[in-house]
């Protein structure tokens, strides 16, 4: 029996009617399309290396303990892989639309947590994979991992042949209950001596007065936070139904900007998601003096030696995006000095610890929490922004290969807008996530968002030094060169 994780249970958890908890995305592919019973194939020659695509949740009776994961006896894959297409020669919009038609949905809880639709009918001979795993079984980072299921980065690159599985008998209820009783004593006891252990190691006095002045700095930030109005109309309730929309942006451009203005590449991009909001609230008419939109962002705190482990490890930061700034470089400037602050805390502030203390936490108060953070709107924060980084080569399937990829993020705890970005080759692309009823105006958040990389891009071509034409060169070169022989007419006048 696997025992889910405490972080991987409040996912499972949260799951609602109004709030799915899985990731997703959409990855559109040049053609022609291959079969049905190709894909097929392709993933019963590789899922056996990820054999949490085979297991179902089963769960403990009034939630003694955390879920496990089982293998599930009755597994078909022809029920998780899906095909559907849409009239041709179908466009961008008509892709959208059926991706938040298909993303929007819940899964079923009963069954392994994945879906995977092949969708044909695409302008130029495209076609597309719309990809579905819940977040209980994998964060951000692990879900990049995961692609190896499907994605090739040789287009030549061989197939396993699909070999026969046969499933671990379930264990019985009576070794559930006697083993999640002990679980029950134990985990504890071990999560105790683990955070002890931890915390033992960095106990100097030194190291103990550097990281409370750091933390104290975090909490009269936090103290701040409290005191700035967020947008009121992000939060509130949430319905069964989703719009999705995308924008896309340049790597070379915000790269570009990086240079020039500063800041790491999450910040440029950020920036840019705080142009796109500040677009959406004076659609709006709610732009106001001191109003921000307040993000969560997740921080993975997986290791390079902890790819592929399929649970999740995540922290996450909340960043105030300074939408009532008019200058772009001053809301450049906001998002980047938030970010390094955050970046100070995290080291010295164990998050690891700190998630691994919510093992703590016992599994009935854990189920109950978890459930009213997800459906219980706030007015803390009012998006959901993560940023996973994706490969910068090319991407294949049987062959073909990936021309853009589309990320998906779930929305909940009142939070009525969440953004996905994800980089790929020499394109970023950002997954906005809506709640179909309060936020009809999705497209102009994403189109804020395309407006404000541009916005960025020209401050700074204003910043790179003016070039100067051949002609004026070759005719400065002219005293230069004649430096070295001595000097020249027009340096003596």
């Amino acid at each position: 029996m696997d025992r889910m994780s405490a972080t991987d249970a409040g996912f499972y958890f949260a799951e609602g009617g109004n709030t799915p908890m899985h990731v997703g995305s959409v990855a559109v592919f040049e053609g022609p399309a291959p079969s049905y019973g190709d894909v097929v194939r392709l993933l019963l020659g590789k899922i056996a290396r990820v054999p949490r695509y085979r297991q179902r949740v089963r769960t403990v009776p009034l939630n003694f303990a955390r879920p496990m994961w089982v293998d599930d006896a009755h597994f078909q894959i022809l029920y998780h892989v899906r095909h559907t297409a849409v009239p041709r020669p179908g466009n961008a919009d008509q892709l959208r639309n059926l991706a938040g038609r298909v993303l929007g949905h819940r899964m079923d809880m009963t069954k392994p947590l994945w879906e995977l639709w092949l969708v044909e009918g695409l302008e130029n001979d495209r076609w597309a994979i719309i990809n579905k795993v819940h977040h209980a079984l994998v964060d951000g980072v692990a879900g990049t991992d995961l692609m190896e299921l499907v994605f090739d980065v040789d287009p030549d690159a061989p197939h396993p042949e699909p070999v026969d599985w046969v499933p671990r008998r379930p264990p019985s209820a009576a070794s559930v209950l006697v083993r999640s009783a002990a679980d029950a004593v134990a985990h504890p006891v071990r999560q105790l001596g683990a955070l002890a252990r931890d915390g033992a190691g960095r106990s100097s006095p030194g190291d103990l007065l550097g990281r409370a002045l750091v933390l104290g700095s975090a909490a009269v930030t936090t103290g701040r936070q409290f005191l700035t109005p967020g947008a009121v109309s992000m939060n509130g309730s949430i319905g069964p139904h989703r719009r999705w929309a995308w924008a896309e942006a340049s790597w070379d451009d915000v790269k570009r900007i990086r240079a020039a203005l500063g800041g790491s590449m999450n910040d440029v991009v950020l920036a840019a998601v705080t142009a796109g909001f500040r677009d959406l609230l004076a659609a709006r008419g709610e732009l106001a003096e001191r109003t921000v939109v307040r993000s969560m962002v997740p921080v993975s705190l997986r290791t390079q030696t902890q790819r592929g482990a399929l649970n999740n490890q995540v922290s996450a930061v909340f960043v105030d995006l300074p939408v009532h700034e008019a200058s772009a470089a001053a809301r450049l400037a906001g998002v980047r000095g938030q970010m390094d602050a955050h970046k100070q805390v995290l080291s010295a502030y164990d998050a690891r610890t700190a998630t691994g203390s919510l093992d703590l936490v016992p599994p009935a108060l854990l189920a109950v929490g978890s459930r009213l953070l997800a459906r219980t709107p706030q007015l803390w924060s009012q998006v959901v922004t993560t940023n996973v980084p994706g490969p910068r080569v090319p991407l294949y399937v049987l062959g073909r290969r990936m021309e853009s990829l589309y990320p998906y993020v779930p929305i909940g705890a009142g939070m009525r807008t969440s953004i996905g970005i994800f980089s790929y080759r020499d394109a970023i692309t950002f997954g906005i996530n809506a709640d179909f009823d309060a936020v009809p105006d999705v497209d102009v958040l994403a189109r804020g968002i395309a407006r404000g990389v541009a916005e960025y891009v020209t401050l700074a071509e204003q910043q790179q030094p003016k070039r100067t034409p051949a002609r004026t060169r070759r005719r400065n070169a002219r005293p230069v060169a004649a430096a070295a022989r001595g000097p020249s007419k027009a340096v003596r006048r």
